[in-house]
């Protein structure tokens, strides 16, 4: 599969879980106004976010790090320029996490790795192919070392 096919993929998967998300009945009285237990919208939640994270792992997306990940991967990017995470953390694992898809669509393409890095983290601030080279060493180890 390749990138752009992943990508659209992952796009249609967001937008069907957000049309069920929109869903329902137009008539007030359909269900009642809370749920005693409070189950019903959690578990709806949680399956379209189940559906999501799957569709993600599929693709080679790994789950957001959770804090101590996140801050050792900010680390590593910071020492290679803290132009990249330019006070931006959740920006930089966005980016980091789809670096990630990139990854696993080209196992065999390290180059393709590398480029598509560099244009993902550039921005004001272009990085060149060496930075771009560390950046995905650091996304591996940090985010996604099984890919």
């Amino acid at each position: 599969m390749n990138h752009r096919t992943a990508i659209a993929l992952s796009a249609a998967v967001i937008a069907a879980a957000g049309l069920t998300a929109c869903g329902g009945s137009a008539k007030s009285g359909s269900r009642p106004a809370s749920s005693p237990t409070g189950s019903a919208a959690p578990s709806a939640e949680q399956g379209q976010s189940k559906a999501i994270s799957d569709a993600e792992a599929r693709l080679g997306i790994p789950p957001k790090p959770d804090p101590a990940t996140q801050a050792r991967y900010i680390a590593a990017l910071d020492a290679i320029s803290r132009d990249i995470v330019n006070a931006k953390p959740e920006r930089a694992v966005s980016r980091g996490r789809s670096t990630c898809g990139t990854i696993h669509s080209f196992r065999k393409d390290y180059a393709k790795q590398v480029e598509q890095t560099r244009l993902r983290f550039s921005g004001t601030t272009q990085f060149s192919t060496e930075q771009a080279e560390k950046i995905l060493k650091a996304v591996h180890i940090h985010l996604c070392p099984k890919n």
